[in-house]
């Protein structure tokens, strides 16, 4: 990378922690298989004086999503996952899912398919949500959060199933929400692998990828990288954000029974860089292969029709020009973009601002990580993209 890009990014980044737009946050570009940037910015703890360095360990929130869609692609190959089967297959409660519709309940046309999760076409939504479903949704969420520090906590399976109890939003397969079908997919990853969501992570990805560092929590010996989160304090600046959010414990300081696929994992910079090189390479890292090339390209190819799409967009309003699934965004029309893309780029980003890209035209990674709540796609990520792909 030239001089004069590398102090531009780095001048964006340090204007952006001054603003207080964030604490701080590292800045990882990969280009041809080779480290192409790396850059730091702000502090990892304002209040201990604790500055940003590379080993730190980040919440990854939904960037986590990526993960679990890689993770049914691994078992969709080996054929043990086929995505055209019902949800009930694996979670029965999901038998016989009613859907709102003009604020009454009514039989769902169809159960919904694995396939439906993967590309959030389910008719499940998150907690926070208007009508019945939404109503379920936070029941749900709440008594996770109720029971999270009890010694009986809800588990992977029993958010599944709970959730499964209630009703969609819309028929499946007709419409597109962001929800909680990738906490779902979890638990159906773990029925179909006959082991816990965590350890099938762990013996596929993790442990062949050499991801050292990645997991659903922070064991003690590791616990003094893990990054503080901040919030807006409401006056223009920052305070330290403490709080646990969508069933996940902000300290990461216990194994949780509830492993999240949607929002659960934390990670490092260069774990999911290695995560990311293998999807650009087609599967494989490092003479390791745990995805075959065919695979990739089909979990990054975006297939959302025309209204699932329209919904996307009006979901994420800042990403015009993608299309979705398989939990991830791809790119497919470069022209409508708010920011520089080449077709087939695909990735997504966390709710605090942590951020992934894969652009296998220019055969480049990007990731960025912060810790700053309510963030996902940031006004910093994209000017930081734009300097590096006009360069």
């Amino acid at each position: 990378m030239k001089d004069e890009t590398r102090k531009k990014l780095k001048g964006l980044m340090d204007k952006a922690v001054a603003e207080k737009e964030l604490a701080g946050g590292c800045l990882l570009v990969r280009s041809h298989g080779e480290e192409y940037c790396y850059l730091e910015a702000g502090m990892a703890d304002v209040e201990a004086g604790k500055p940003i360095e590379r080993d730190q360990i980040y919440r990854l929130y939904s960037m986590s999503k990526p993960v679990t869609g890689a993770a049914a692609m691994k078992l969709f190959e080996d054929g043990v996952l086929d995505l055209g089967q019902p949800v009930s297959a694996y979670l029965p409660s999901f038998q016989d899912s009613l859907v709102e519709q003009d604020g009454r309940l009514v039989k769902a046309d169809r159960q919904i398919q694995v396939q439906d999760l993967l590309n959030m076409t389910s008719g499940l939504v998150y907690n926070g949500e208007a009508g019945l479903a939404g109503r379920h949704a936070d029941e749900v969420f709440g008594e996770l959060m109720d029971r999270l520090q009890t010694d009986h906590p809800m588990t992977t399976r029993e958010l599944a199933v709970r959730l499964g109890q209630g009703p969609l939003l819309f028929q499946p397969g007709s419409y597109w929400k962001y929800g909680s079908s990738a906490d779902v997919l979890g638990a159906v990853i773990e029925a179909a692998a006959d082991m816990p969501f965590g350890e099938y992570l762990k013996k596929s990805f993790f442990e062949p990828l050499g991801m050292k560092d990645t997991g659903f929590f922070v064991p003690e010996e590791k616990r003094e990288r893990l990054v503080t989160a901040y919030r807006a304090d409401g006056k223009g600046g920052l305070e330290p954000y403490r709080e646990n959010h969508l069933g996940i414990f902000n300290a990461m300081d216990r194994r949780p029974a509830f492993e999240s696929g949607g929002a659960g994992l934390v990670s490092t910079v260069d774990d999911y860089a290695r995560f990311a090189q293998m999807l650009l390479n087609g599967g494989e890292l490092d003479g390791v292969r745990v995805l075959e090339p065919r695979t990739v390209d089909y979990m990054t190819s975006g297939t959302l029709n025309g209204t699932q799409r329209e919904a996307f967009v009006r979901n994420f309003p800042t990403m015009p020009g993608f299309d979705y699934g398989n939990l991830v965004r791809v790119m497919k029309e470069p022209g409508k973009s708010c920011t520089l893309n080449n077709v087939g780029e695909y990735g997504w980003d966390g709710w605090l601002g942590c951020y992934f890209a894969n652009d296998p035209a220019a055969d480049m990674t990007i990731l960025f990580m912060m810790q700053k709540t309510d963030s996902g796609l940031t006004p910093l990520v994209r000017r930081l993209r734009n300097v590096i792909m006009s360069e």
